[in-house]
């Protein structure tokens, strides 16, 4: 299972692993895309195409935009 938190707005889930994830994938799965959260996995900042591994903790940051 990967931990997931989304900071800023009180959710915590797990998502299942499956072979070859990407951080893309486990976005997906919390209802983000790459171009709505930053995510870091494991402390470090990821792109959309690392891979993850079971057991790791993401943290996704959404993005604000406006004017």
């Amino acid at each position: 299972m990967i931990k997931v938190k989304v900071i800023g707005r009180k959710i915590e889930r797990e998502v299942e692993y499956q072979k070859g994830m990407k951080v893309k994938d486990v976005l997906r799965a919390v209802g983000f895309n790459t171009e709505s959260a930053i995510a870091k996995v494991n402390g470090k900042v990821a792109l959309e195409d690392d891979p993850v591994k079971d057991e790791d903790y993401v943290e996704v940051i959404p993005v604000v935009s406006g004017g």
